[in-house]
């Protein structure tokens, strides 16, 4: 009989690798911080990647509930300088391979395709300790434990089941997003809704470190994030609580740019939230230790560059395909796993490193408009 496996983590990773065990018969359990499905907003657009995020959803075998989320136009990319000026457009002529879909929406189709039960919500992990011979308790903030000989890491960037496998911790980038809302974006801001398009957008500034970029959700949602190569302390003298004086602040670091892309900033119908970036180191891994392993962000942090979530898709599908693939022998599983997620995660934390870079130099449009051409 296959080890039952124990989740830590009801996010995209985890919940890919619930599914996959599930269409391969494996029993999981997933023990969630969160109270609810609905205790926070789930964030706004993916693009899912078809070399590896559509790959995960495919040997979830939900395809067919996958097609029916895409947001049809919303391949469309533009991108502006500062002025306004259309240095780069193109239109989703719907042969690209990344389809966009609702984060909150993607991960209701993987919860609604998992047995009832299969998430336990409302349990905050407080310790896990080893028992030996791969095995480990887990204790919640309530008291209640549960004792796995499978444990799965799928917490995200401050994982509690990392320490458990190495003592490396998140730094910050240097570089943070500021996220702000408009609604309604066709009839109340129309500039600005011309200015992003029918998908995303990316501004560069004339001095490096700053840009905004937006996409078009559902309707006319624009979902904008301001980039700000800052330290943290910089963040610190901001009254984020104060949600006007905050945005002024951001706002005024923008002074003298187009007025159709400050009035994403400035005329946002939602308060701005500081989201800093942190990543692990870039080559990060660790020795196999029996009976516990990691993915997605809690394996491979990396500053977002449009791979996280679907690479914790893809490491949930992989590993619960080596799960099935060798059924008498976690450690072989667990192994097999590891030694391919590794090289595919170094490479994408690598690829975001340089990424940035360029956000930092000031370059990041042109240097995605040369990609592109």
């Amino acid at each position: 009989m296959p080890t039952p496996v124990t989740i830590i983590g009801a996010g995209l990773g985890g919940l890919t690798l619930a599914r996959v065990l599930h269409v391969h018969g494996i029993p999981s359990t997933i023990y969630e911080a969160e109270a609810s499905p609905a205790a926070r907003a789930q964030g706004g657009m993916l693009d899912i990647h078809d070399y590896n995020g559509q790959l995960a959803v495919q040997a979830a075998d939900l395809m067919e509930e996958f097609r029916a989320l895409i947001l049809q136009g919303r391949q469309a990319m533009r991108l502006l300088d500062w002025n306004g000026t259309v240095l780069f457009d193109k239109a989703d002529d719907g042969t690209g391979g990344r389809p966009e879909v609702q984060r909150g929406e993607l991960r209701q189709m993987l919860l609604d395709s998992l047995p009832p039960g299969t998430v336990h919500w409302g349990h905050k992990v407080s310790s896990i300790r080893s028992l030996g011979e791969g095995r480990h308790e887990v204790t919640f903030a309530d008291g209640a434990t549960v004792v796995t000989t499978l444990l799965v890491g799928a917490d995200g960037a401050w994982s509690r089941v990392r320490p458990l496998l190495t003592d490396a911790i998140p730094g910050y980038t240097g570089i943070s997003f500021v996220e702000t809302y408009l609604f309604d974006a066709d009839t109340r801001h129309p500039a600005a809704a011309e200015a992003v398009g029918g998908g995303s957008m990316g501004a560069d500034g004339p001095l490096p470190g700053k840009g905004i970029q937006a996409h078009r959700e559902s309707g006319d949602t624009l979902h904008t994030y301001v980039t700000l190569t800052e330290p943290l302390e910089w963040f610190a003298t901001i009254d984020f609580t104060d949600s006007a004086a905050a945005t002024a602040r951001i706002a005024q670091e923008f002074d003298g740019w187009a007025p159709e892309l400050t009035a994403l900033i400035a005329d946002a119908d939602t308060a701005p939230v500081l989201r800093p970036h942190y990543a692990l180191p870039i080559e990060h891994r660790w020795d196999r230790v029996p009976g516990v392993t990691l993915l997605g962000d809690a394996a491979h942090l990396a500053a977002p560059n449009g791979e996280g979530a679907n690479l914790a898709m893809y490491d949930g599908a992989e590993l619960g395909k080596a799960l099935a693939a060798h059924p008498d022998d976690t450690e072989a599983a667990l192994t097999d796993y590891e030694q391919a997620m590794f090289p595919r995660s170094t490479k994408v934390a690598i690829e975001a490193a340089e990424l940035y870079e360029n956000l930092s130099a000031g370059n990041a449009v042109q240097s995605l408009i040369d990609m592109l051409t």
